[in-house]
């Protein structure tokens, strides 16, 4: 039996990480005491109904869960049941601004502050963080992005032989994205933020692309960093990465990086790849 336990900071997406796995076939359970877990798989085991694996949920709700579970986990993981720890994460000040705009009180605390209440939620939670299986950090990733995301993890452990990749644009501007696996800074390039005509226009636009991409550097780039690609995709696939998200960055997000990723696209299609393309900043310049 396959046994995913899903922790991490309350508002770091841990709702939306079972409801993708209740889609998939998934027994799930949200706020179980650890002490049950084991109780709950056996009798997931022994029904009759076939089940990808089950999905329990556990976090600083249970207040005592933590007592006990890495015997509890050694236990199930010796009943020959695959385990896996799935811990969701953010930044405190994404964490802080999920709070404030759902209104909701932190609910490590009775009483004080959103603050005070992540700040003991990580203490709680660090032994349980260091043994994850995998670390999630959802503060630059939407609700799509997230299952996506989730569904790469359960379908890539389950022998699913193709990569999914997220290729993105960004400004260094309003940092780098913290899921990148590959990050490629093209501030070297020209720019056409500089260029007039081209300024108020994005990468989308034919000028804008024409200028980036006629650079003979630009063209050297593109033969350097794909043939990169060529030779890191099959190691990363051999190591069991089913989802890696490639990070293309200059000043603004908004002309070099952005035909440069549309560029790329391209040649994970000729790959036969899997891509899901986004431009975070190319509105906010």
């Amino acid at each position: 039996m396959r046994v995913l336990v899903i922790s991490g900071l309350s508002g770091s997406g841990k709702s939306t990480a079972v409801r993708v796995l209740e889609d998939e076939g998934f027994f799930c359970i949200d706020n179980l005491p650890v002490q049950l877990f084991p109780t709950i798989i056996d009798l997931v085991n022994k029904a009759q109904e076939t089940v990808p694996g089950v999905a329990l949920v556990m976090d600083i709700r249970g207040r005592d869960f933590l007592k006990g579970f890495e015997k509890i986990f050694q236990e199930i993981d010796d009943a020959g049941h695959t385990i896996e720890i799935i811990f969701f994460d953010a930044t405190d000040e994404v964490l802080i601004r999920r709070f404030s705009e759902t209104r909701r009180r932190h609910p490590a605390l009775e009483s004080g502050s959103v603050p005070e209440g992540i700040r003991y939620e990580r203490e709680q939670l660090s032994g349980l963080r260091r043994l994850a299986t995998l670390v999630i950090d959802t503060s630059e990733l939407n609700v799509h992005q997230l299952k996506e995301m989730v569904l790469a993890r359960v379908k890539g452990e389950a022998g699913a032989r193709r990569m999914t990749i997220h290729l993105q644009s960004f400004g260094y501007r309003y940092g780098i994205p913290l899921e990148s696996d590959l990050v490629m800074d093209v501030r070297f390039l020209s720019n056409p933020h500089f260029v007039p005509e081209l300024k108020p226009l994005s990468g989308l636009d034919p000028g804008v692309r024409n200028f980036v991409l006629e650079k003979p550097e630009t063209a050297q780039f593109l033969a350097r960093f794909e043939g990169l690609l060529e030779y890191l995709l099959p190691a990363y696939q051999r190591e069991g990465k089913s989802y890696l998200t490639i990070s293309i960055g200059c000043t603004g997000g908004r002309h070099r990086s952005v035909a440069l990723v549309e560029e790329l696209r391209r040649f994970f299609d000729r790959a036969g790849i899997a891509v899901k393309v986004s431009h975070r900043d190319m509105e906010k310049g």
